[in-house]
């Protein structure tokens, strides 16, 4: 089955961190599953590190391409299709990263492995 990472699971499994639950993290670490992680992540973690929100998050803000590949992370590009959703969505939620990423959830058919609740308002399926 395949997977969407939100951000904040993604910092979470790659940091070792026990904020995320043994079910998400056997999820994602099982070689039967494929992780998608979308472009906006990397976006998201570049400009959160730069501006202090992050500051544990070097590793990934110098290196998420290798990180990502390393750990056997598929990446997921922006499409003009998920950016047209993402801003279409008459949906009160102004996180662009969030709005990305449940756009390519659903454009993808895939579950969001996040625990953040806004998501429901988006209609895609998560998991945590």
């Amino acid at each position: 089955m395949r997977y969407l990472l939100d951000t904040h699971a993604l910092l979470w499994f790659v940091a070792g961190d026990d904020a995320l639950p043994d079910r998400s993290r056997t999820l994602i670490a099982s070689p039967a599953h494929e992780m998608l992680v979308s472009a906006a992540s990397a976006w998201e973690v570049a400009t959160k590190f730069r501006i202090g929100k992050l500051p544990g998050a070097a590793l990934l803000a110098r290196n998420f391409v290798d990180t990502v590949a390393g750990l056997g992370f598929a990446p997921l590009a922006i499409t003009a299709a998920a950016a047209q959703r993402a801003g279409g969505w008459e949906i009160e939620h102004r996180d662009p990263f969030d709005r990305i990423l449940a756009a390519q959830a659903e454009l993808e058919r895939v579950p969001l492995i996040t625990n953040d609740a806004a998501f429901a308002a988006f209609g895609v399926q998560t998991v945590w």
